[in-house]
């Protein structure tokens, strides 16, 4: 029973600090526990999570970029593979507040808002429940979290386009296009 526990264990824990601590404990556990061998065999196979993305939205950049380097300790812990992890550009909004009855600007905000995304892979359907109650638990006022699938609007909003490049280009093409050297 014990060597069961620890192979389940073992195969959620990937961390090489968590690895030496839990090898010894279960070395113990192994040596003073006798199991048949077919016990492995009866071990149940976990299915894998789809990659997933954690968006960090929030009006703070150093609240943001901290809560994104917990996400990342918090799934590196649980042995938990996180393939990437990026910035969006800031999306900057303008409130304008109106005085009662009338269309003049009374004051006017302007917002910006940061956003981070962490990429999750190969999570173990067990193991996702407790990530998203580890992430909930730890999320700082101010920050909203979404949990949600990777998209390919998530490959297009990630890059800055260069705009003076484009012009560029467009210049060099109406110019007559590149010439090649021989």
């Amino acid at each position: 029973m014990f060597r069961t526990g620890c192979k389940v264990l073992g195969w959620g824990l990937r961390s090489s600090k968590l690895n030496g601590l839990h090898h010894q404990r279960c070395s113990r556990l192994l040596s003073t526990v006798y199991d048949p061998p077919y016990l492995d065999d009866l071990v149940p196979e976990v299915d894998l999570c789809d990659p997933f993305n954690v968006q960090i939205v929030g009006p703070d950049f150093a609240l943001v970029e901290s809560y994104q380097k917990v996400v990342h300790r918090i799934a590196k812990t649980m042995g938990v593979d996180v393939s990437e992890g990026w910035a969006t550009p800031a999306k900057k909004t303008k409130i304008v507040k109106y005085k009662p009855r009338s269309t003049v600007p009374e004051t006017e905000y302007n917002l910006t808002h940061y956003e981070r995304n962490v990429q999750v892979v190969d999570l173990p359907n067990n193991l996702a429940p407790i990530l998203i109650e580890l992430l909930q638990a730890a999320v700082p006022q101010t920050i909203s979290v979404n949990i949600r699938p990777h998209t390919q609007i998530d490959e297009i909003e990630r890059y800055v386009p260069d705009l003076e490049l484009k012009q560029l280009k467009t210049e060099l093409e109406a110019a007559g296009g590149p010439t090649k050297k021989k």
